[in-house]
C-alpha cells in the first residue's frame, strides 16, 4: 500500500535506477574501491569488507540459483551489448576499452610487471648436522625441541632462516629452548613482562624484530594460514624460510581448509603434531587424535611421518629441511617411484611417551629406509607365519608381542612403518608405472614384503585408525588383521587404554593367533 514519503521516494524512480540507487553497493563500485586502497598510506595489515551482490551487472544479479545457475542466450546477448563487447569478441583481452593502447602502455609501466618478475627463487641453504638426543629414554616431542634447541646454537645460514610458529602451545610443545636461544618476533622490542616484574618462570619472552618465533593465540587455522605464508617467501620475495608449526595433532582438523590451500599453493613448511593418538592417555578424549593418519596420508603436498625413536626422528628432520627446499623434476625416483625432486611440505605426528631408545649405529641402509618409509626391525625368515607392521610409539608392544609370538613360531618378522603415506604413494606409483609398460617398477613395500611367503599373515598396529596400514595386505595378497584406534573419549593409564582397545601385547598376538593360527600360544591361554 501507499506509504506515503517511502512510496514516493521509490515511485520517482525507474525499476533500473531503483536498482542503481540499492544494489550497486561500495563493494562493486570500482571507483569507490581505487580510492579506498589509495588512502591506506601505511603498511599495517589492513581488512576492507566490500559488500557485494553476486552477480552484479548480470541480468541474474542477486538470484538465490545464481552460483550455479547459467543466464540464457538471451540474458546472455542483452548483457554483452549493455556492457559495450562486440560479437565475436568475447574473448579478446581489451574489448570494450576504448583505448586500448594506452591501458597496455599503463600496465606494462605498473611496479608488478615493471620490476619484480612474477616469481623469485632463492638458493638452497645447506643442511647441518642433525644429532639425535641420547638420553636412555625419551619421547619424540622432547626430542624434536632438544634438536631444535641445538639448531638455536647454530650460526650457520638455515638455523638463521628458521622461523617457529605455534597457537599458545609454545612451552607444551617443546619449543621453550629454541625461543630462549631466538627470542620472539615483534616489530619493535618490548621486554619481557615477567623478568621485569620478577614473576619466577623458565621461559624468556623476550621480543625483538630479530625474533625468530611468532607466538599466535589458540587459532590453528591462523597458524596454517601463516605457515603459508611463510613458506611462500622464497617465492614471492626471493629470500628463503623454513617455516616450522606446532601445534596439538588432534586440532589440525581444525586448520584443514588453510592446511590444504597451503600445499594447493605449493607453500613449503614443516609441521610437528605433538602429543598425538591415546598415548595421551590421562588427558582424556579431548586431546587424543584418531584420524590424522589418514588425513597425511591424504594431503597433496604434504609427507606425513610418525617415528618411534629419536634416531628415527633426526633422519626425517635431515630430510625435511632438505626436502622443503627442492624445487625440481616431477620424474619419479625408480628407487621408491616418488616423485622427491619436487620437494612439498612436511608432517611429523610426534608423542609425548618416553621410550627406552634402541642401541644401534645409523647405517647408510638404515637412513634411507627411514626416509623411504619403513625398514625391518627384525627381519622375518623364509618360512614365516607371521609379521607384525607397527607405526609410532606403540613399538613397545609390537616388541613384546613379537618376543611371545617367536616362543611358539618360526621367524616371525616386525617391521618398523615410519612413513604409511611415502609406502603407500609409492606403492600406487609404481602400479601405474607397470600400467604403463614399465614391469620393472617396484616400490620400497613392494621390496619389503617380496619374501614373505603366501600363507603369512600381517598384523598391522598403530595409534590412531586402523586404516592407515590396513592396505599392506593388498601388496602381495596376504591376509591381514589391521589393529588401531577408533573411537575416542577413554581416560585412563596407556596401559589400560592400550589393553581397552586391542592394542596391547596381548591384543597383537591374538590377532595374529586368528590370521595366521600356530600352535597353541600359552600367553594367550593365560589371557
Amino acid at each position: 500500500g501507499d506509504q506515503g514519503d517511502v512510496t514516493a521516494l521509490i515511485e520517482r524512480r525507474s525499476d533500473a535506477e531503483l536498482a542503481e540507487l540499492m544494489e550497486n553497493l561500495g563493494g562493486n563500485c570500482v571507483q569507490t574501491m581505487a580510492e579506498t586502497f589509495a588512502a591506506i598510506d601505511h603498511d599495517r595489515p589492513t581488512c576492507i569488507l566490500a559488500y557485494t551482490i553476486k552477480g552484479w551487472a548480470t541480468p541474474i544479479a542477486g538470484h538465490k540459483d545464481n552460483h550455479g545457475g547459467l543466464m540464457t542466450k538471451a540474458q546472455m546477448a542483452d548483457w554483452q551489448s549493455r556492457m559495450g563487447v562486440a560479437e565475436g569478441a568475447e574473448w579478446d583481452r581489451f574489448a570494450a576499452v576504448d583505448d586500448a593502447d594506452g591501458l597496455r602502455a599503463f600496465l606494462a609501466k605498473v611496479p608488478f610487471f615493471s620490476r619484480f618478475p612474477r616469481r623469485f627463487a632463492d638458493d638452497r641453504l645447506e643442511v647441518p648436522q642433525i644429532n639425535a638426543p641420547a638420553d636412555r629414554e625419551i619421547s619424540t616431542q622432547l626430542a624434536f625441541g632438544k634438536i631444535l634447541g641445538d639448531l638455536a646454537r647454530d650460526k650457520g645460514a638455515l638455523a638463521g632462516r628458521i622461523v617457529t610458529t605455534s597457537p599458545d602451545v609454545t612451552g607444551t610443545t617443546s619449543l621453550g629452548a629454541w625461543v630462549n636461544r631466538r627470542r620472539l618476533f615483534a616489530r619493535q622490542a618490548q621486554p619481557d613482562a615477567f623478568i621485569e616484574h620478577r614473576i619466577p618462570s623458565t621461559a624468556k619472552w623476550e621480543f625483538s624484530p630479530e625474533g625468530q618465533h611468532i607466538e599466535l593465540g589458540i587459532a590453528e587455522m591462523n597458524l596454517f594460514i601463516q605457515l603459508s605464508a611463510l613458506g611462500l617467501s622464497h617465492s614471492l620475495f626471493g629470500e628463503r624460510l623454513i617455516p616450522i608449526g606446532t601445534l596439538y595433532d588432534p586440532f589440525i582438523s581444525r586448520g584443514l581448509d588453510a592446511l590444504n590451500y597451503a600445499c594447493y599453493q605449493d607453500s613449503r613448511f614443516i609441521l610437528a603434531a605433538t602429543p598425538s593418538g591415546i598415548t595421551l592417555a590421562p588427558e582424556g578424549g579431548a586431546h587424543q587424535s584418531i584420524a590424522t593418519p589418514l588425513i597425511g596420508m591424504s594431503q597433496d603436498g604434504l609427507a606425513s611421518f610418525e617415528p618411534a625413536y629419536v634416531d628415527e626422528l633426526s633422519e626425517i628432520m635431515r630430510f625435511a629441511f632438505e626436502y622443503v627446499q627442492r624445487d625440481g623434476s616431477g620424474e619419479p625416483d625408480e628407487r621408491t617411484w616418488l616423485r622427491d625432486e619436487t620437494g612439498g611440505s612436511i608432517y611429523m605426528r610426534l608423542s609425548t611417551r618416553a621410550l627406552e631408545q634402541p642401541n644401534r649405529k645409523m647405517t647408510p641402509e638404515l637412513a634411507q629406509g627411514i626416509v623411504d618409509g619403513a625398514y625391518w626391525l627384525r627381519e622375518p625368515g623364509p618360512n614365516a607365519q607371521v609379521i607384525v607392521a607397527y607405526s609410532g610409539v606403540i613399538a613397545p608392544e609390537a616388541i613384546e608381542a613379537v618376543g611371545l609370538m617367536a616362543e611358539d613360531r618360526r621367524d616371525v618378522g616386525l617391521l618398523a612403518v615410519t612413513s604409511a603415506d611415502r609406502l603407500n604413494a609409492g606403492w600406487t606409483a609404481a602400479q601405474r608405472a607397470r600400467e604403463r609398460g614399465l614391469v620393472h617398477a617396484r616400490s620400497h613395500i613392494e621390496r619389503l614384503l617380496g619374501d614373505l611367503p603366501p600363507h603369512c599373515g600381517i598384523v598391522t598396529v598403530i595409534d590412531g585408525h586402523p586404516a592407515t596400514l590396513g592396505w599392506l595386505g593388498a601388496v602381495h595378497g596376504h591376509r591381514t588383521r589391521s589393529l588401531g584406534v577408533e573411537h575416542f573419549g577413554q581416560t585412563g593409564t596407556i596401559a589400560d587404554l592400550h589393553r581397552h582397545y586391542g592394542i596391547d601385547a596381548q591384543g597383537i598376538v591374538a590377532a595374529a593367533e586368528m590370521i595366521a593360527p600356530g600352535r597353541p600360544i600359552r600367553h594367550l591361554k593365560a589371557l
